[in-house]
């Protein structure tokens, strides 16, 4: 239930403060004294869209707060621990907006998105508008909302159902490894051989990339690798060269070597080195000698280095990879040729499945209809005491065949539309094509009544659910409020006398003028408020004695009437 609400500047609201109870909330006023913008408010910290035009005149920011308590099992608790939100069951939720634009919201402390707000906001409240779609009235929430009428059944159904969907998919997926059906097969071992002999056929080396690229480099740079061969020979052999200065040192210490060990050391030395010099001048001549610029070499060199590029492309970055993709495609193709019987085995246990798959459905489809003509039966009930005598009420379900059967998901096979009419002689139609605000609340109020102790949602929140009703079907309106509101927190926006007399806890909203400025101001009503709000409602000044014996009236009745369903 939504126990607390907080509101900072937005549109004329100041400040106000809103201590809800658990049952039935009414909230009154004037016409314009600011109710919608209470409605407003609770959209908006719900996570509904915001503009600058909410902010209050001359501030910078508004601010919603609300407070929620709900059982520790419920949809919301869950949801915000999966989140790691901490929870025993108590939920605060502020949002704030600035006349930037920014929005900054919480839960718990937590900063969240708005779409992590959603998801818990979602099972906390529900809010009709006079202009908003209705949960009901979402065609993809009508399946689950039957669901819930069935209860256990449907949900040992949906799990027999996904145990055998979870094998269908494990079945589909051996097939696609053998290839699919024998057409799919054929395609694929075609594709499969051309991989494999297109890289066998090019029989990569290792590293033979790195040795052909520095062979390229070679050929690109012939002209240039000997011209420095034969500028290093003779710079050794020529004349006055360093073979003829080496040679020449050498001799030049024969005289003194016998005189000191270190003279000789010296001169075998120099000696070395010279041998070494003539040995290197000739290596280099022997390299300049063979080298010659080979234009075919060239070509093959640069084609193989093409072919290895594009075999890489396709199937790995190096040989390592090209190698495992290999090993994995000449695996598959083995698989492939050898698979006819085990496609076969496949087939025909995919072919049983399906037939399983179908006949859940099937009772499932039976289950839904069984309780769904018991559902329409006590909704349209409930819309003869409405004041909707003729109403007409059912659940249409799209047929299906077993040709459908690879359709199914975890809800079966079954699509439904819930149809309405509301006056005898008139087609029914999709309940989201509905047009008419009174019958549309009367509607909403009637299925609620039904649904109140199934679904999770802790606070109906109804603008303006009189819209279009007085007399004996605002009684039964208000009637309908109570019954609900001893199992569900209700917050409705009234201008009836019978439905806030029927409250539990009454608020009076009212526009005023302080410091010249115009505020609206939230006030909770204690038993003598109230009764001069419904004098007020009734038309009376608060003087007039038949208005106030109706008052009075009315609250007797609205006593009598909670006691008898308490």
């Amino acid at each position: 239930m939504l126990s607390r609400l907080v509101i900072k500047n937005v549109a004329l609201i100041e400040n106000a403060e809103i201590t809800f109870g658990d049952k039935l909330n009414v909230l009154s006023g004037e016409t314009g004294a600011g109710k919608s913008v209470i409605l407003d408010s609770v959209n908006f910290v719900l996570g509904a869209k915001a503009d600058r035009s909410m902010i209050r005149y001359g501030e910078s920011e508004c601010l919603v707060k609300a407070e929620f308590s709900v059982p520790e099992q419920s949809q919301a608790v869950q949801t915000l621990r999966e989140m790691d939100i901490d929870t025993d069951g108590e939920i605060i939720i502020s949002r704030k907006f600035n006349d930037a634009g920014k929005n900054t919201v919480k839960i718990n402390g937590n900063t969240v998105t708005a779409t992590m707000l959603r998801a818990v906001t979602d099972s906390l409240v529900d809010v009709h508008g006079q202009s908003e779609h209705f949960f009901l009235l979402k065609e993809s929430n009508q399946l689950k909302v039957l669901d819930d009428v069935v209860g256990t059944p449907i949900i040992e159904e949906k799990t027999a159902l996904k145990t055998v969907l979870a094998q269908k998919k494990a079945i589909k997926e051996k097939m696609t490894m053998l290839g699919g059906d024998e057409q799919e097969r054929g395609r694929r071992l075609d594709v499969l051989q051309f991989q494999i002999e297109e890289i066998e056929s090019v029989d990569l080396q290792e590293n033979e990339e790195e040795e052909l690229l520095v062979k390229r480099d070679k050929i690109n740079n012939l002209e240039k690798i000997i011209t420095s061969l034969r500028e290093a020979t003779q710079a050794l052999t020529a004349e006055a060269g360093a073979l003829d200065g080496l040679r020449y040192a050498a001799r030049a210490l024969t005289g003194i070597s016998k005189l000191d060990e270190a003279y000789q050391t010296a001169q075998e030395k120099i000696e070395s080195l010279a041998i070494e010099a003539g040995d290197v001048a000739e290596t280099l001549t022997d390299i300049a000698e063979e080298l010659y610029f080979d234009e075919n070499e060239a070509e093959e060199t640069e084609t193989r280095l093409d072919t290895i590029r594009a075999l890489k492309r396709k199937y790995g970055a190096n040989k390592a990879e090209i190698d495992a993709f290999l090993a994995a495609a000449q695996a598959e193709y083995d698989l492939l040729s050898d698979c006819e019987g085990q496609f076969a085995a496949l087939t025909a246990e995919m072919a049983k499945i399906d037939e399983k798959i179908y006949e859940i459905c099937r009772k499932m489809t039976a289950l839904r209809k069984e309780h769904g003509v018991a559902f329409c039966a006590r909704v349209t009930d409930e819309l003869k005491t409405l004041n909707i005598p003729h109403a007409t009420f059912c659940i249409e379900f799209e047929e299906y065949s077993k040709s459908d059967v690879n359709k199914a998901n975890g809800n079966g096979l079954d699509s439904v539309c819930f149809m309405f009419s509301a006056n005898a002689g008139e087609p029914i139609k999709p309940l989201g094509k509905i047009i008419s605000g009174g019958e549309m609340s009367r509607f909403m109020l009637a299925v609620k009544t039904q649904l109140s102790s199934v679904n999770e949602i802790s606070t109906y929140i109804f603008d303006e659910i009189d819209a279009g009703i007085s007399g004996k079907t605002a009684k039964a309106v208000g009637e309908k409020l109570a019954r609900i509101a001893t199992r569900t927190q209700i917050i409705a926006v009234s201008h009836l006398a019978q439905i806030a007399a029927m409250s539990d806890d009454e608020f009076l909203i009212e526009k005023c003028e302080t410091d010249g400025k115009t505020v609206t101001l939230v006030h909770s009503l204690d038993e003598r408020e109230k009764m001069q709000e419904i004098v007020r409602l009734i038309g009376g000044d608060g003087s007039g004695e038949f208005a106030v014996k109706h008052a009075e009236e009315l609250l007797n009745q609205a006593k009598e009437y909670k006691k008898s369903i308490s």
